[in-house]
């Protein structure tokens, strides 16, 4: 299974494909949809789009796994980020791609085994987890790698309960 998971954004989207087969990951790219600052929003919006048809064309991937918003104290802001996130969505929905969605708690939990954990421990368990030399760069690359990997182990886990129902 080809995995896209997305740290959603306006201005930064991290992105991370990974191949997952059996119980382990193979990375096939990851890197950041980047928007100009003082551009037009719909402007911005439409390179966002741009930039998720061109992974989910060069990737074909069988899901894409966004992590959810929490709440942010800048209303402004939220707004922004969720018009993005609105964008990646539709991205996939338009491709037929099933689209997962992870709150951070989730994501914590799935990649560090704790769903308190902070921001540099998510990203040295990317790293070791996909045997990585270093940390990912920007952060949000990190965070959409990890989104990835908690919808591997969450597709793992899903199949399992299902293979024991029957």
């Amino acid at each position: 299974m080809i995995i896209l998971g997305i740290d959603p954004g306006y201005a930064i989207i991290g992105y991370g494909i990974l191949k997952f087969e059996g119980n382990s990951f193979q990375i096939l790219d990851y890197g950041s949809i980047e928007t100009m600052a003082g551009t037009e929003f719909s402007v911005r919006l439409k390179r966002i789009y741009m930039g998720m048809k061109e992974l989910i064309d060069k990737y074909k991937p069988d899901a894409v796994a966004v992590e959810e918003l929490f709440f942010n104290k800048n209303t402004k802001t939220a707004m922004k980020v969720s018009h993005g996130r609105g964008v990646i969505l539709l991205s996939g929905a338009l491709n037929d791609i099933e689209v997962f969605e992870y709150t951070p708690l989730q994501v914590k939990q799935a990649v560090c085994g704790y769903g308190r954990a902070d921001k540099n421990q998510v990203q040295q368990m990317v790293k070791i987890i996909l045997g990585l030399s270093e940390v990912p760069k920007p952060d949000d690359t990190a965070d959409a790698l990890a989104v990835a990997i908690c919808h591997g182990h969450s597709y793992n886990l899903n199949n399992l309960q299902d293979s024991k129902r029957r």
